[in-house]
């Protein structure tokens, strides 16, 4: 096969791509006190801002990826910044609560198109040469990792100099370059023949939307309200329902046979545990930073800033090829110690810290344990599926760690609220109770990923 001559710049616009949907998750968390003031939030509505996007995105990964599939992922990314843009001026020109929260949701809807076809994308321009498409996994993720810290950043800034729209209108001028490049850019996949499983697509959007609405409207320890129950055990059977239609069924969403793909199974289950460990380390460091040091929230974003540009450079310029040279599962476990290793210096943070001694080191070396980890992940979950189903594998990869990342955060919030001691114990037991995710996450990869002697056979 011959090298897309176009795959650099194509790889350039598929980053900008990831930046843009990672940005659109932290952006406004800057931003929230002005809305609040002006538009007359309440404390506890004022996270649906926050949760509709989460709710959206992650309830319909799953689906993107298939349609994806289906019709064409060039087709499906167009089409999700189409509705990202669109949703991102509904947004950004709101007078009352219902339109901005209905924006954010529809921008859910969006960047649940944008991301599995991306991935499909990605491995499109790069299945040539699998150290190219190491490399090309090292952008891709790097671009997230800066989306991330972006948004804590432009979100000050952008909040402080303009005015709070324009942490959503920022997205217009990004989305219209990304749509006008598209065609020259990024190669036509033609999609497969067959039909979406409609009924399948809206049992598990249901169930992944409840379970993910249930985690984060729960109170904490408050986990046996009769809501809270309710909602998933409501959740629970639409998931049971899934599976029963997707069994039964000629063209399912799911064919429950991508799971014998050496690795896939293993592979989500290492994403959620992930997102499950990071997404409280990211959350809880910001809060200790700002609560506990004293920081603003702009100099609390740029506190974070060496953490990101080591994740940005080792992804790009380390990771492929340490893969290359070591393979997936030892990267994995390596990258996953060194995380748990981090949270539990991180469980040590005193109240009376110093960011040189106390943060800096431990969240340079919980950046080497994503940068390790999180490439080698997103591989094995997408490197064993056929061509008409990666899209959807990418859904699914996708979806775990958005699912887990959320279930993780849930939990830590809970920890932090248990503890009877004062805000620190309560940050200190939410490290620790991430760095057991961590750990349980490295002897997961340990255990279950295959070696490549071990796929080989499987393939056969």
């Amino acid at each position: 096969m011959q090298p897309d001559p176009r795959r650099w710049w194509g790889l350039a616009l598929l980053s900008a791509a990831q930046f843009i949907v990672i940005l659109d998750t932290s952006i406004v968390g800057v931003a929230l006190p002005a809305i609040q003031t002006q538009l007359g939030f309440s404390p506890e509505n004022l996270s649906w801002i926050f949760n509709a996007y989460v709710v959206a995105f992650g309830g319909l990964l799953l689906l993107g990826g298939k349609l994806s599939d289906v019709f064409g992922a060039r087709r499906m990314f167009a089409l999700g910044f189409v509705i990202l843009t669109a949703a991102s001026i509904l947004a950004g020109v709101a007078s009352s609560q219902a339109v901005l929260i209905a924006g954010r949701a529809i921008q859910g809807v969006g960047a649940a198109l944008i991301a599995p076809s991306a991935l499909v994308l990605l491995m499109q321009l790069f299945a040539h040469d699998g150290r190219e498409l190491g490399k090309a996994f090292g952008v891709w993720g790097a671009a997230a990792a800066a989306g991330g810290t972006a948004g804590v950043f432009l979100g000050g800034v952008i909040t402080e100099w303009l005015s709070w729209p324009w942490t959503f209108l920022v997205n217009v001028p990004l989305g219209a370059l990304v749509l006008l490049l598209t065609p020259a850019l990024l190669p036509r996949v033609h999609g497969g023949i067959g039909r979406i499983d409609w009924l399948g697509a809206i049992t598990i959007t249901g169930s992944l939307s409840l379970a993910v609405y249930a985690i984060i409207t729960t109170e904490p320890g408050n986990w046996s309200s009769p809501t809270t129950l309710t909602l998933l055990g409501v959740a629970a059977l639409l998931f049971f329902g899934f599976i029963v239609l997707q069994a039964m069924g000629r063209q399912p969403l799911l064919p429950l046979s991508i799971f014998a793909t050496p690795n896939l199974a293993a592979a989500n289950l290492l994403m959620a545990l992930l997102g499950a460990a990071w997404i409280p380390l990211w959350f809880y460091l910001n809060l200790y930073l700002q609560q506990v040091l004293g920081l603003s929230a702009l100099y609390s974003g740029l506190a974070l800033v060496p953490m990101t540009i080591t994740i940005m450079v080792l992804m790009v310029w380390l990771s492929g090829r340490l893969v290359g040279r070591f393979g997936i599962k030892a990267n994995l476990v390596a990258g996953l110690l060194a995380m748990a290793v981090a949270l539990f210096l991180f469980t040590r943070v005193p109240a009376d810290g110093n960011f040189w001694v106390d943060v800096l080191p431990a969240s340079l070396l919980a950046a080497l344990g994503m940068a390790l980890a999180y490439i080698p992940a997103t591989m094995a979950g997408m490197s064993g599926a056929r061509p008409e189903q990666t899209g959807l594998a990418s859904g699914l990869i996708s979806t775990t760690y958005q699912v887990g990342s959320a279930i993780g955060l849930a939990a830590m919030v809970a920890v932090a609220a248990g503890s009877d001691s004062d805000l620190l114990a309560g940050f200190q037991a939410a490290f620790f109770g991430a760095m057991i995710v961590a750990a349980i996450a490295a002897l997961a990869a340990l255990l279950l990923i295959a070696s490549p002697a071990r796929q080989a056979v499987a393939a056969e």
